[in-house]
Formats: C-alpha cells, structure tokens, sequence
C-alpha cells in the first residue's frame, strides 16, 4: 500500500507543478484558496482528532500519523518553494523592464545633436 502512496504524492508533486508554472489568472487563484482552506481544516482536526491521522496513514500503509504529516509537510513545501520562485522570477522581470525603460528616458542626446529649440 505503501507504493500506493508514493504514486499518489508523485502525481500531486506533477499537478501542482502543472498549475504553479502555468499562468496566473482567477482560477488559479481560487484554486490556491480551496487548497489553503482544505489544509486548515484537515490541520484544525488533525489537533482534535489525531487518531483520525493515523487511520489515514495506516490506510495508506504508513506506520505513523506523524510521518504522514511529515510527507504532507514536505510536499507543501515544494510548493511553497516553487510559488516563491514564480514569483521571483516575475518581479525579476519586471524589474528589469522598468529598468529599461528608464534609461531609455534619461539618455542624454549626443554632443552636438539638435535639441528642441534648435540650437547646436
């Protein structure tokens, strides 16, 4: 059951990859915010109802509760990671087009070009 699991954690590992690196548009971001709003609740009663962890986890042929948290963490952390890196590189890339564009405003006309009043 235990390779079970692993399939499992490889598929969601791939899906989540799939919608982290695609665009970002209103379905995407309602899709984070099912998520987060699951993992709080699955979190608020994994504190009440720690046998109910360890139900799942020997359902998945996991010995403990505590590992399959530990797994849920990891995965949640590769996400993390990857959303972090979008989003870095997006800033990345406006910041480099910003850049651009103002240099491009205060680059200075070269020495002896007409200027506006039509002086030399």
């Amino acid at each position: 059951m235990t390779i079970v699991f692993q399939i499992v954690a490889i598929v969601v590992i791939a899906i989540a990859g799939y919608f982290i690196f695609r665009g970002a548009g209103a379905r995407h971001l309602a899709m984070r915010r099912v998520l987060l709003l699951l993992f709080v609740v699955a979190a608020a009663s994994s504190v009440f109802f720690p046998q109910i962890l360890t139900w799942i986890a020997n359902l998945l042929g996991i010995g403990r509760g505590a590992d399959l948290l530990l797994y849920f963490m990891v995965l949640i952390f590769i996400g993390f990671v990857a959303t972090t890196y979008r989003r870095f590189r997006q800033f990345e890339s406006e910041i480099t087009h910003l850049t651009r564009q103002l240099a491009l405003q205060n680059v200075l006309p070269p020495t002896g070009a007409r200027t506006d009043d039509g002086d030399r």
